[in-house]
């Protein structure tokens, strides 16, 4: 038996990445990418580009934004930018960097490291794609993300739905023959997969009956505390008069956009925005509001988005358990304490909740089944455990069993067993 890998899979997603590895003749465990993790085989997907020089990923992209300040690039969810045209890319010490040179930069760490542990050299990847990127072109997203392998030393790269990949890996702990539903709950998109399973033996093509996937997840539903609860700290309701303007004016709801979301919060950067910011500062008609605009100011400038949202996300767990928390953020010229309840959280969310819902309900009649069919349900990501989600799907299907898929190791480690149909020239798409 080859002691060697031969493919890599990689799960690349918008909050964490992993990687585990096949040969013909076995499937490898999953790789320990960064060694400073409470988890040392996830590894967050984020980027650290100091003023002087290098790239850091992960925890050590954590450590150097610190030790930097705000003389340093920290990027998250660039994987949200994949399949928008308009996205080119990202000034980074003075040079455009494009979509796929960024997520290049995460792939290439990650065959590195795995190389360095393996003591080998690969270059045929399997790599986890959702359902439908994030943006308005799937194939374009798709061409992006390989383009970003190749740029990362990847000479042979494919494709799997993570979703089915996910099944993979539940269909082969499976103690019966049953339908199932999996959901993969990441951090850009929401993805489902009815199939038949059947205990001790393979999953085959004509299993998988159906795969829908919307691009609402994680960072979707932060946002939308971000919209609800916090934006106004940051002068989403600042009022203003531009000089012999007549009209009482409201922050445009472009800015606000960029402003909620974890991926886009940087274009505020841009000098044309920056520019803009300053006369809403100066036009604003009260004190409170330039002091709002103070905050955001403060917050671009200083790259603190990325702390923000983890404080919202951090928010957001609590409401998984408790009726009530709060949104507490401290930084100098920055002081944000908001409490936060479930039923606000549920309303503000509620368009992001229906549209992940929508697509359950779709991928379901895709397959060609009744609701009550289906015998269970097994899900990963945080996500699916926001309450209205989580008792949604059960008054759904009522008839199945609810099952929890361990950890964030579910997709990769059905990736790695289709990496070794891959090894052996063959594979269920």
């Amino acid at each position: 038996m080859s002691e060697l890998p031969t493919v890599y899979a990689i799960d690349f997603g918008t909050s964490n990445s992993l990687l585990a590895a096949a040969s013909p003749e076995r499937v490898f465990d999953p790789v320990p990418l960064d060694l400073d993790a409470s988890d040392p085989t996830i590894l967050r997907s984020i980027l650290c580009f100091p003023d002087a020089g290098g790239v850091f990923v992960g925890a050590e992209a954590l450590r150097q934004f610190i030790e930097h300040g705000a003389e340093a690039r920290l990027l998250r969810s660039i994987k949200h930018h994949l399949g928008s045209r308009s996205f080119r890319g990202t000034i980074i010490r003075g040079r455009l960097v494009s979509a796929e040179e960024l997520v290049a930069s995460l792939l290439r760490h990650m065959r590195l490291r795995a190389d360095a542990h393996f003591g080998t050299e690969v270059r045929r990847a399997l790599l986890g794609r959702p359902v439908h990127f994030d943006g308005e072109d799937d194939a374009f997203a798709e061409g992006r993300l390989r383009k970003a392998a190749e740029l990362a030393g990847f000479e042979e790269v494919h494709f799997l739905p993570e979703p089915v990949a996910a099944a993979r890996a539940f269909g082969a702990a499976a103690e019966r023959e049953e339908l199932a539903l999996i959901g993969d709950f990441g951090g850009g998109t929401s993805d489902f997969t009815v199939l038949r399973i059947g205990a001790a033996r393979a999953l085959e093509r004509g299993d998988v009956l159906a795969v829908g996937g919307v691009a609402v997840a994680g960072d979707a539903l932060d946002a939308s505390l971000m919209r609800s609860q916090v934006s106004r700290h940051f002068g989403a309701e600042v009022q203003y008069r531009a000089p012999f303007g007549a009209n009482v004016l409201r922050m445009p709801q472009g800015i606000v956009q960029h402003l909620c979301s974890p991926a886009h919060l940087s274009i505020l950067q841009r000098r044309d925005i920056a520019s803009f910011l300053a006369d809403v500062r100066r036009w604003a008609l009260s004190e409170e509001d330039r002091r709002r605009m103070d905050q955001l100011k403060t917050l671009v400038e200083d790259t603190q988005g990325f702390q923000l949202f983890e404080a919202i996300e951090r928010a957001k767990r609590v409401l998984s358990t408790r009726k009530g928390s709060e949104i507490v953020f401290s930084y100098p010229g920055i002081e944000v304490h908001e409490p936060v309840t479930r039923a606000g959280f549920e309303d503000a969310s509620r368009r992001e909740v229906d549209a992940i819902l929508g697509c359950l309900d779709e991928t379901v009649r895709a397959a060609g089944v009744e609701p009550a069919d289906i015998g269970v349900v097994c899900c990963t990501g945080g996500t699916a455990k926001v309450p209205r989600i989580a008792a949604e799907i059960r008054r759904r299907l009522p008839a199945a069993r609810m099952e929890q898929f361990k950890g964030f190791h579910s997709v990769v480690e059905g990736l790695a067993r289709e990496a070794r149909e891959v090894a052996r020239g063959r594979s269920l798409r």
